[in-house]
């Protein structure tokens, strides 16, 4: 398994702490956001290569992590820039993947997650419950706020746990099984990112 980690974006909401430095590269405690993500999925799962995927604004500040984190940890690290330089010319979550499993060819099965967010917990479940499944599966938690519910994605499920309904930032939600950004792709449902692509998702 490959860990693809988005962080193309420019945390416009967090200038002027972000407007010349990435949000994932700062610091919580002794270690930046990334470096707590990326040091728990080492320690707790068998992932073997992380892909950042970075904006041209960030990357040489991706680059400088990457080379400053292998000294240190032995594990493959890739960063990818996505050529965009401005928030309003940022590609998006779904087209930087894909830009990613061409450029790499990846072919494994994928955890896809954002690279800016402070966990107070392990990721290594979340792994483990998707290859049990044997299944594609995104993460999901209870959220009662309306005006949370707007902020983000939004599913609804069937009696087996399978999503019925998967709507972004939704004016009127369907449920309250909110969705961050953490997703398990198997490798086969990979390849078909760009037919949703295709289909107008992203």
């Amino acid at each position: 398994m490959k860990c693809l980690i988005l962080a193309a974006g420019y945390a416009t909401r967090l200038y002027p702490l972000t407007e010349n430095f990435p949000k994932p590269l700062l610091k919580v405690g002794e270690k930046s956001i990334l470096d707590w993500l990326v040091d728990d999925l080492v320690d707790t799962t068998d992932i073997d290569e992380f892909v950042v995927i970075s904006n041209h604004k960030f990357a040489q500040h991706f680059e400088n992590w990457k080379n400053n984190k292998q000294k240190t940890r032995p594990y493959e690290i890739t960063v990818i820039d996505d050529g965009t330089s401005t928030n309003e010319t940022r590609l998006g979550a779904v087209k930087d993947i894909q830009l990613a499993v061409e450029k790499l060819n990846l072919a494994d099965d994928l955890l896809v997650m954002a690279g800016d967010n402070v966990l107070d917990f392990s990721l290594s479940k979340f792994v483990k419950f998707a290859k049990e499944k044997n299944t594609s599966c995104v993460m999901c938690h209870e959220e009662n706020e309306l005006k949370k519910q707007q902020k983000t994605a939004i599913i609804t499920l069937d009696g087996n746990d399978l999503i019925t309904s998967y709507e972004e930032k939704p004016k009127e939600p369907k449920g309250n099984l909110a969705v961050p950004p953490f997703y398990c792709y198997r490798a086969c449902d990979v390849k078909r990112i760009q037919e949703a692509l295709d289909n107008g998702c992203g």
